[in-house]
């Protein structure tokens, strides 16, 4: 098998063993790094003769550990935030494959666990092209600028049964059955971590041609609901962005890249 060069964005509300936001922030006593990494360990096994870059995406960008590299050297790690492009930041047109490693279903979704789109304070909703947006599609979209396509996602239940009318040709591997905001069934460990491990070997079968760029069609408008007003009266002010309502804001652009760092100005504003 010839090297493929691989872009993996990392979340981590997604993954098998979380249901609860102490389990995914750092400074928690329940932070659950541990499961985080046994996970990444069953992908980065499969793809040790590959280029790999993995851009940790989930908060403050710190949880994935530096030394993991140690075991892995053609990995190669994006950390830490504020950053251009934060969970897509590094991907170009030099990749031929995205990897979205531990994603979950967009805001609003029912009995989804820890759902939210870009912001779980303070963004409300976020459509494109009259469609409900999760951060899955958002980034797929960036990735296809590059026309680079979405191979396989890790993630739960929810997330997936929101991506089936999108992508025909994805692999999936489903964490865990989400049955609330902070309720999930999982899955034995050494099962996940086995579908994991056999779905990459799949995955990486197929060639690049063999998957869907994904892009939006032109133009992109964009609409961000947020949490109250004030968040709205910070934002409407940035260049494009036309107020709607009391808590709505839109963009329109025939660039995604417009759109894309568009939202990334409304969550660092906001946040």
């Amino acid at each position: 098998m010839s090297n493929i060069k691989i872009y993996i964005s990392f979340d981590f509300e997604g993954l098998g063993g979380i249901s609860q936001w102490d389990d995914v922030t750092s400074d928690n006593k329940d932070y659950k790094q541990k499961y985080a990494v046994a996970q990444l360990n069953a992908l980065f096994e499969q793809l040790r003769d590959h280029e790999v870059v993995v851009s940790d995406s989930h908060d403050k960008g710190n949880n994935i550990p530096w030394e993991i590299t140690n075991d892995y050297p053609n990995v190669k790690l994006i950390s830490g935030g504020i950053r251009k492009y934060y969970m897509m930041s590094g991907i170009d047109e030099s990749f031929d494959r995205m990897i979205f490693f531990g994603y979950h279903s967009g805001v609003g979704e029912i009995y989804s666990t820890m759902d939210h789109t870009y912001s779980s304070s303070f963004i409300h909703n976020i459509w494109i092209n009259g469609k409900e947006m999760s951060e899955t599609l958002i980034n797929a979209a960036y990735g296809g600028i590059f026309n680079v396509p979405l191979a396989m996602v890790v993630g739960d239940d929810k997330l997936k049964m929101q991506l089936a009318p999108y992508f025909n040709k994805i692999y999936f591997i489903e964490t865990k059955k989400s049955l609330g905001r902070y309720a999930a069934q999982f899955k034995p460990m050494k099962i996940l971590l086995e579908e994991i491990s056999s779905t990459t070997k799949l995955m990486l079968s197929k060639d690049k041609e063999y998957f869907e760029v994904f892009r939006f069609g032109k133009p992109v408008e964009m609409v961000v609901e947020l949490s109250d007003t004030s968040k709205a009266d910070m934002v409407e002010s940035m260049p494009l962005v036309e107020r709607i309502d009391g808590r709505k804001v839109k963009l329109v652009s025939d660039d995604y890249k417009t759109i894309f760092e568009g939202l990334l100005a409304i969550t660092y504003i906001c946040s």
